[in-house]
C-alpha cells in the first residue's frame, strides 16, 4: 500500500467544511485506494439507540453489561450495520484495517459479543461514509480534511461527542484556535 492511502488513519472535519453532516466529524478510514475510500463516522451516537437494542432487532439476546450507543456511521446505506472492533476477534466478513483494528459487517460478532467471546473493544454503526476514485483526495487538496494518525483511545476511551476536540488535541492543534476560511500564503 502506498503512503498516500489512509486506511487506519482518521479524517477530522475542519470548521466551515460546508457539508452540516459532517460538521465536526471524526472518521476513521477502514479502505482507502485508487477504486476510493471508505470510513465510518465515530462522532454521533443516534438517540436512543443501544447496541443491546440492535441485537435485540436481530434476534440476539444482549447481555446485561452492553448499553453502548449505535454511532450514525455515516450518510451512505443508513441501514447497514458495522462494527469496528479491536483486531483480537475475526469472523466471517472481518477486514483488518492497518494493522489496527477490524471492521465486520456480518452477525456473526454481535453474536459473539454477546455471548462474551467476541472481540475486547467494540462499537456499532449504522451506514457510512463513501468516496469515489480519486474523490478523497479532492476533497483532501481543498479546505474541509485535516487527516491525522489518530490514537485507538479516541475509539475506544472517548465519549463520541468529544472526539472532534480530542483527536485536533493529540495531532497537536487547539480545535478553537482552527478558521473557518481557507488562508492564502
Amino acid at each position: 500500500m502506498e503512503a498516500r492511502f489512509l486506511s487506519g488513519q482518521f479524517l477530522l472535519a475542519m470548521p466551515g467544511i460546508g457539508d452540516p453532516r459532517f460538521e465536526r466529524s471524526v472518521i476513521v478510514i477502514c479502505a482507502h485506494d485508487d477504486s476510493g475510500a471508505m470510513g465510518i463516522c465515530l462522532h454521533q451516537a443516534l438517540d436512543e439507540f443501544s447496541t443491546a437494542d440492535l441485537m435485540r432487532q436481530l434476534d440476539i439476546e444482549p447481555a446485561d453489561t452492553i448499553s453502548d450507543p449505535v454511532l450514525m456511521g455515516g450518510p451512505v446505506e443508513p441501514e447497514r450495520g458495522f462494527v469496528l472492533h479491536t483486531a483480537d476477534w475475526g469472523g466471517e466478513d472481518t477486514r483488518h484495517v492497518a494493522n489496527r483494528f477490524a471492521l465486520t459487517t456480518t452477525r456473526d460478532v454481535l453474536a459473539a459479543i454477546a455471548a462474551g467471546k467476541g472481540p475486547r473493544q467494540h462499537l456499532c454503526a449504522l451506514g457510512y461514509a463513501g468516496w469515489g476514485p480519486g474523490q478523497l483526495d479532492d476533497e483532501l487538496a481543498r479546505h474541509g480534511w485535516f487527516s491525522t494518525p489518530g490514537s485507538e483511545a479516541l475509539i475506544w476511551q472517548t465519549p463520541p461527542a468529544q472526539r472532534w476536540e480530542k483527536a485536533f488535541r493529540l495531532s497537536g492543534i487547539e480545535p478553537a484556535m482552527l478558521s473557518a476560511s481557507a488562508g492564502r500564503a
